[in-house]
């Protein structure tokens, strides 16, 4: 398991990064849930059944996410005394807040002091509408045409039926984090969330005049992204950690669901 990739970087070099103050921020993935596991269960198969039923905000943790999401534990107890977060915002959906609780109650376990947690609903995992739930397979076997125009438009641009594209998730991130920085300036703040939200803030705090993040390195489950504040702005320091995890073996998969 790769303990991180390189940082991210605006390869245009003329963006116009936006004033943020808070002092840091570290942005996590959810442990391994049962559809991430599905879906990776599934595109080795070749089935274009639905593996999942039910809603995308109530799937919960598989049992590796949950151990993942222990070791997140350990890596926030194992933060050197005030240089660690001091306030948490969370995703509504299930996986988001599982990961938090149980990251918070190994954190408490190891020594770590309670944090104070808020859930912010535009913290949610990207909309897919009527595709929701659905696996690549799934979906071209229930509506090529469609599968054909996400292939042409391309990840960041493209916008299922009822559903969201990347750069709407974007656009509600963006406003949290400008409410976020206002709200708790110098504040040093964990977000616990989706790969989308995490792609999403990349592309907001790189500033006006960046370019589509459509070649990103994944983001995987239980991994750290982080960026440190001066008092003026962010400026991206992690992508995707994992070292963390390397006591765990490699996953079945971390497909995003």
């Amino acid at each position: 398991m790769s303990p991180a990739h390189p940082v991210p970087a605006d390869d245009t070099g003329t963006s116009l990064a936006p004033p943020c103050a808070l002092g840091a921020l570290w942005v996590v993935r959810h442990g391994q849930s049962t559809a991430n596991r599905a879906f990776a269960l599934a595109e080795r198969s070749g089935t274009t059944a639905l593996p999942v039923s039910g809603r995308d905000r109530d799937v919960p943790l598989s049992p590796l996410g949950l151990a993942q999401a222990h070791a997140l534990g350990d890596w926030l107890a194992g933060r050197p005394p005030a240089t660690g977060p001091d306030l948490v915002v969370c995703s509504p959906f299930t996986r988001a807040r599982q990961t938090w609780q149980a990251m918070a109650d190994r954190a408490r376990r190891g020594g770590a002091a309670p944090l104070p947690v808020l859930v912010d609903e535009r913290l949610r995992d990207r909309e897919m509408g009527v595709f929701e739930l659905h696996p690549p397979a799934a979906l071209r076997a229930r509506a090529p045409e469609e599968a054909d125009r996400r292939a042409r438009l391309g990840e960041w641009w493209y916008r299922p039926p009822g559903g969201e594209a990347l750069t709407d998730v974007a656009v509600r991130v963006g406003q949290f984090v400008s409410d976020l920085q206002r709200a708790a300036p110098s504040r040093r703040v964990l977000v616990v969330a989706h790969d989308a939200v995490v792609i999403g803030l990349h592309h907001v705090l790189a500033g006006i005049g960046a370019p589509a993040p459509d070649r990103l390195p994944p983001v995987p489950n239980a991994s750290v992204s982080s960026w440190r504040g001066d008092g003026q702005r962010l400026h991206p320091e992690s992508w995707g950690d994992t070292a963390h995890l390397t006591d765990l073996g490699s996953p079945d998969g971390d497909a995003p669901a």
